[in-house]
């Protein structure tokens, strides 16, 4: 199957559908947290998403897809780490935050998988800025 879309890939499945959880299991978190680790969780979390649909676009050019494609790996690690603290103030129990950790350390293999091996995503003929065949001055 040819890839039209990153909303096509794997990886972007799992992500949006552990956002999707994130922000169902958020509105059980306290009001007090409305400013701070509920939007934290679920702007962290979107991103991801959000992340890798800039990064589908950016697929011309290695370096700039790797770029945006390491920002998902950040976000996936920043909303990691909220999961940590949403288990430790006890607004999820430990099996939900080990459930949703697993979620995105499989999302994060998948990144970092695709950050290592970025040519197959790459639309045909996209280059390294340190190509330097004959076409690359086209």
């Amino acid at each position: 199957m040819q890839l039209q879309s990153a909303k096509d890939l794997a990886v972007y499945v799992k992500a949006y559908a552990l956002a999707m959880r994130i922000f169902e299991l958020s509105k059980t978190f306290p009001p007090e947290e409305r400013f701070a680790m509920i939007s934290q969780i679920r702007r962290s979390s979107r991103s991801v998403c959000m992340n890798l649909r800039e990064a589908w676009a950016k697929r011309r050019y290695e370096p700039h897809f790797v770029s945006k494609l390491t920002d998902c790996d950040g976000e996936n690690s920043e909303t990691d780490t909220s999961l940590d603290f949403a288990r430790d103030c006890a607004y999820i129990t430990v099996e939900v935050h080990k459930e949703l950790t697993d979620m995105c350390q499989e999302i994060g293999k998948m990144l970092g998988a695709m950050i290592r091996q970025p040519q197959s995503f790459l639309i045909g003929g996209a280059r390294s800025k340190n190509d330097k065949s004959e076409t690359a001055n086209l």
